[in-house]
């Protein structure tokens, strides 16, 4: 399908939040899926990803959740300063600007307003996480390795709280995606993940590909993993399709 992009500007919680926005050209609506950065920032191959799923049939958009933040982009090669721009955001804040990313998304007239989903890798795994859990506009949510979505290592003014501490109020169906030979998630955080939303009930899947490291979607990475990202890739669009197509 063909498509159109370009750069956007989103009212959020503490200014104009740059978003990447993907629109089908073929007239009529579509459903919407929010595509959460790494914690390298909104480049090229997030938008590149936003760009992939809006040629399946959905308007797709990329917010840049470093907006209060200068040089908002780094290289993979780069993961000091990754992580000097991700102690920047705060959970609560966080939840703010995605309520208005919802609200945009909502307001386009392409939209259909009631199929919003959202995905992310990384960093913005644990954002789809929490987004998913704290707003209930989100029909259908698939994180990517999302880091700190069982626990917090110091609890405080910008984690106050796991992701998975909000799990009571998920209400949208999930897939979850992991390696298994990632150094920043322990199989015991995907176990403990996966025993909770069991535990409450929840209609959510866990993805864990054996020897994958993590990042292993992103081709520009040395962890990337060709074979678990176009499995991924699969169950990604097949998931979609069955929770927003009508």
């Amino acid at each position: 399908m063909e498509i159109t992009s370009r750069m956007e500007h989103v009212s959020a919680e503490s200014g104009h939040m740059s978003a990447w926005l993907s629109c089908p050209q073929t007239a009529g609506t579509y459903p919407a899926v929010i595509v959460v950065m790494e914690a390298f920032g909104l480049n090229g191959h997030i938008k590149e990803v936003a760009e992939r799923i809006a040629r399946e049939g959905y308007v797709t958009l990329a917010p840049d959740m470093y907006y209060r933040q200068q040089n908002s982009v780094v290289g993979y090669d780069n993961l000091p300063d990754a992580i000097r721009l991700m102690s920047g955001l705060f959970d609560e804040k966080v939840v703010k600007d995605m309520d208005c990313v919802v609200k945009f998304l909502q307001g386009q007239p392409q939209v259909q307003r009631d199929r919003i989903a959202i995905t992310g890798f990384c960093m913005g795994g644990r954002i789809s996480f929490l987004t998913a859990c704290r707003n209930p506009a989100i029909k259908a949510a698939a994180p990517f390795y999302g880091g700190g979505i069982g626990s917090v290592m110091q609890p405080g003014e910008r984690t106050p709280k796991a992701p998975l501490e909000y799990a009571d109020k998920l209400s949208a169906p999930m897939l979850l995606f992991f390696g298994g030979d990632d150094p920043f998630i322990p199989l015991e955080e995907v176990d403990r993940i996966k025993a909770r939303l069991k535990e409450l009930g929840k209609n959510a899947e866990t993805v864990v590909y054996p020897g994958a490291p993590h990042g292993f979607f992103c081709n520009e990475r040395d962890s990337y993993r060709a074979d678990a990202a176009k499995d991924a890739w699969d169950r990604l669009l097949e998931f979609f399709a069955k929770h927003l197509q009508r």
